[in-house]
């Protein structure tokens, strides 16, 4: 319990944070770039973006550079409360849907992907790469679920000022196997292609 609550101090310090950060406009293209580095030319075939809300880091530009670039993209959807995310098809210029805590979301019709790559939005991380969402737990459990069946890459995505100290942990919680942002890419795990 004492885990949960040091967590929910944190969360309040961190979303004032990461408003102040959400001032420097020029943060979500450095972001893209610095991802486009280090991305293999081969061997991902989908990745999974996310529609920003309020202050989150826009991960829109570079949801745009990888579909110039021909990679197949989905969008998280929120499939229950105590349920892993599923991930719908998504391409610039697709129709969006109202979802879950007022998140857009690809069309029910879009076919349902499994990504090779997740890029995760986070209020806070770490430099053993943990990482702060908002706690409901639906990134834990679908990185632990997808990690089950195959190797993937879970990836934070941040402003630089959002790196903290060491977060309180969970037995449940997953660590990302890295983090870009706008400064600098955090790797964490050495499965990665870096």
């Amino acid at each position: 319990m004492m885990v949960d609550a040091e967590k929910s101090q944190l969360r309040a310090h961190a979303r004032a944070r990461r408003q102040e950060l959400a001032a420097d406009h020029g943060a979500p293209e450095r972001a893209a770039q610095r991802f486009l580095t280090i991305l293999p030319e081969t061997g991902v075939r989908s990745i999974a973006g996310y529609w920003p809300i309020g202050d989150e880091l826009d991960v829109r530009p570079l949801l745009h550079h990888l579909a110039l670039a021909g990679h197949r993209l989905a969008l998280p959807v929120v499939m229950g409360k105590t349920s892993p995310l599923a991930f719908r098809a998504w391409a610039p210029g697709d129709p969006m849907i109202p979802g879950d805590y007022g998140i857009h979301t690809p069309a029910a019709t879009a076919a349902e992907i499994d990504p090779d790559i997740i890029i995760a939005p986070l209020l806070a991380f770490d430099a053993d790469g943990h990482r702060l969402g908002y706690g409901g737990g639906y990134y834990d459990r679908t990185l632990a679920a997808l990690q089950a069946k195959r190797d993937i890459l879970a990836i934070g995505y941040a402003y630089a000022g959002q790196k903290v100290g060491r977060l309180p942990r969970h037995d449940g919680d997953v660590v990302l196997d890295a983090v870009v942002t706008d400064h600098a890419v955090h790797w964490f795990n050495k499965k990665g292609f870096q």
